[in-house]
């Protein structure tokens, strides 16, 4: 299915969608993001390994959900924010993408050796890319967000 297309049924479905950009709902993402990095690096410190690679992503995905509310954008899919992050930010998310396959696998196969190395890697990748989603977020002036948003709603017909 073309990304287009994927986009346009996840707004059919009300899952992906227009809404005031939020600074409350970002800062609730914002912590959502900084409390499940804090606990995979405990995770990890106890060789909860699987768990550690959880929520490593889910503190990336929950810092790439305050973005998209920092200009008011509501996506409850995580495939159509990777799309989004990069399409409308023009920031690279492919971390973000590699850190969605790591946690997919780790929760859903039973056959992977998941070592320290592994959820190490990616506490380290999450914090890259949280990082570069804060500094994102930090340089953003009223102008930007603005014209981040008219770009929102072309592309998501609003």
């Amino acid at each position: 299915m073309r990304k287009e297309a994927f986009l346009d049924k996840l707004q059919r479905k009300g899952i992906l969608s227009l809404a005031e950009p939020s600074k409350e709902i970002a800062k609730a993402y914002l912590k959502k993001s900084e409390s499940n990095l804090i606990s995979s690096k405990i995770l990890l410190e106890n060789e909860r390994f699987e768990k550690a690679i959880s929520l490593a992503y889910y503190s990336m995905y929950h810092m790439a959900q305050a973005l998209l509310h920092n200009i008011g954008i509501k996506c409850e899919n995580h495939t159509a924010t990777i799309i989004l992050i990069k399409r409308i930010f023009g920031i690279d998310s492919k971390e973000l993408e590699d850190a969605k396959k790591d946690r997919v696998n780790t929760q859903y196969y039973v056959d992977l050796s998941i070592v320290n190395e592994d959820a190490s890697e990616l506490i380290c990748r999450a914090e890259r890319f949280n990082s570069t989603i804060m500094d994102f977020m930090a340089r953003l002036k009223r102008q930007d967000i603005e014209t981040l948003r008219k770009r929102a709603e072309h592309m998501l017909g609003g």
